[in-house]
C-alpha cells in the first residue's frame, strides 16, 4: 500500500506540473514566459495570447487540480487516513503547477489548480469564493488582490462547511503557498505599482 501511495503522489505532482499555458503559447509560436508577467498561468496567457487561450488555460489548470484527487478518491479503498491522503495528492498537484519539473521548477502561482482541488472537496465553498473574487477584482481592478483574498478565505469556508481537520490543514498549506508565490504582487500592490486588470496601467 505504501508504494501505491507514493506512486499516486508522484503522478499527482506530474499531472499538476503539466504547463498548459506554456504548451498553448508554444503551439502558436510564442513563449508566454518571455512576455507579459512571464507567468504560465491563465491571467498572463489571456494578456499575451487572448481570451480564448486564456480561458482554455484556466479550464485545463482547474481540471488538472480536480481530476487527480477525484480519480484517487474513486480508486483508493476506504482505509484510515484516506481523506488526508487524498488532500495530500491535491497539494501535490498544486506544488506541481508551482514548481513543474518540465520547466526547471519555475511555474505558475497555483490559483486555478488549487481551485480544482477545492472544487472537489467543497463545491459550495468555491461558489462563495468565486463571488468574492469577482467582487474584489471588480472593485480593486487587480486579479492578484482577488486571488489573495480568496486563498485566505477558502480554508475558513471549507471549515465552515464541515471538512475534516486534515483537509482544512492541507487547504491552509495551499493557501500559504499561494501567498508566497504572490509575494512580488503583494509588494507591487503595497507600492502602488501593480497593473490594473481594468486599465492595464499601474495603480
Amino acid at each position: 500500500m505504501t508504494i501505491t501511495y507514493i506512486v499516486a503522489l508522484i503522478l499527482s505532482y506530474l499531472v499538476g506540473a503539466i504547463p498548459f499555458g506554456f504548451l498553448f503559447s508554444r503551439a502558436v509560436g510564442k513563449d508566454v514566459r518571455q512576455e507579459g508577467s512571464g507567468n504560465i498561468g491563465a491571467t498572463n496567457v489571456n494578456r499575451v495570447l487572448g481570451k480564448k487561450l486564456g480561458a482554455l488555460t484556466l479550464l485545463c489548470d482547474i481540471a488538472k487540480g480536480f481530476f487527480p484527487v477525484y480519480l484517487i478518491s474513486v480508486l483508493l479503498p476506504d482505509v484510515p487516513g484516506r481523506v488526508f491522503f487524498i488532500a495530500l495528492c491535491g497539494l501535490a498537484t498544486v506544488v506541481g503547477h508551482m514548481f513543474p519539473v518540465y520547466l526547471g521548477f519555475k511555474g505558475g502561482k497555483g490559483v486555478a489548480t488549487a481551485l480544482g482541488v477545492f472544487l472537489f472537496f467543497s463545491p459550495f465553498s468555491i461558489l462563495i469564493a468565486l463571488f468574492v473574487f469577482i467582487v474584489v477584482v471588480a472593485l480593486s481592478g487587480f486579479v492578484s488582490a482577488g486571488s489573495l483574498a480568496v486563498s485566505a478565505l477558502i480554508p475558513l469556508l471549507i471549515w465552515y462547511f464541515g471538512a475534516e481537520g486534515s483537509t482544512i490543514a492541507i487547504t491552509g498549506v495551499i493557501a500559504g503557498l499561494i501567498w508566497v508565490k504572490h509575494s512580488s504582487n503583494i509588494g507591487r500592490l503595497l507600492r502602488g505599482e501593480e497593473k490594473s486588470w481594468k486599465t492595464g496601467k499601474t495603480a
